[in-house]
């Protein structure tokens, strides 16, 4: 009888790990598909039967972690928000040292960034000491195609998705000089694979160049770059930088999986 009893505990505690398993999967899939899916998308997606997802979004939904919308489709809830925002606090905390490097490095003022939905949300900063410098406020959204860090974010998502993620945002002009096509677009994330850098040249705001790269292996997409005025982030000066941003963003890697961020 033990032996059964504990038999079933273990059964039951093998279960939970796997409907959190699940749970947090579904969590995923529904980001990744801009934050709103129906429970066939998710049943197609995941591979799971329908009931098993109804029943994991009716626990979801309870716990204020998905919201059903009046469309009887299943939006990101309003909870998640306070542990993203937890998190990406923490995540800055550990980038600081780092960007202040890049600081020391470069000159120009660094950022991190993260590709939260949609949207780059920037979670860390370091401000050049230079009297004209680039201020980007800490937990300032943009959209992706016309930030640097966008680009190094998205240049290994598969063209289909970003493709989808344009519909969804469109892409309005910042300044002249900003990528406003889906093709324009794509043809730049061939270029960011192929060099190994991303930038963003007067693209965001005029007089200003941004460099950019992806922080390998992160847990959640993230890049760091430079950004600084484009009388000073030259030709001559991006072929000094960018080994530095790759080296940091290796160094910054290493760190978070060292730390189980």
């Amino acid at each position: 009888m033990p032996t059964s009893s504990a038999s079933t505990n273990d059964s039951a505690r093998s279960g939970g790990v796997q409907s959190l398993e699940r749970a947090f999967d579904l969590l995923e899939r529904m980001a990744d598909a801009g934050g709103e899916v129906g429970l066939s998308e998710l049943s197609a997606s995941s591979g799971l039967p329908l009931p098993t997802i109804h029943r994991l979004m009716r626990t979801l939904v309870v716990c204020g972690y998905v919201r059903q919308q009046p469309n009887r489709r299943y939006a990101l809830g309003p909870r998640l928000i306070r542990l993203g925002e937890s998190a990406s606090r923490l995540l800055g905390t550990w980038a600081r040292p780092y960007l202040a490097r890049l600081v020391e490095e470069t000159g120009e003022t660094a950022n991190m960034a993260l590709l939260d939905g949609d949207e780059i949300v920037y979670v860390a900063q370091v401000p050049s000491k230079h009297s004209m410098r680039m201020f980007t406020e800490v937990g300032r959204r943009v959209l992706p195609h016309s930030t640097g860090v966008g680009k190094a974010l998205l240049a290994n998502v598969p063209d289909a998705e970003v493709r989808a993620l344009l519909g969804r945002t469109g892409m309005p002009a910042a300044t002249e000089k900003t990528i406003t096509t889906p093709e324009g677009f794509l043809t730049a994330l061939a270029e960011v694979r192929r060099l190994g850098y991303a930038v963003d040249d007067n693209e965001q705001e005029v007089g200003v160049r941004c460099l950019a790269v992806s922080v390998p292996d992160s847990p959640t997409a993230a890049a760091v770059s430079i950004s600084g005025p484009a009388g000073r982030v030259t030709e001559a000066a991006v072929e000094k930088i960018v080994p530095v941003l790759q080296q940091v963003a290796v160094e910054l890697s290493q760190a978070l999986a060292s730390s189980g961020a």
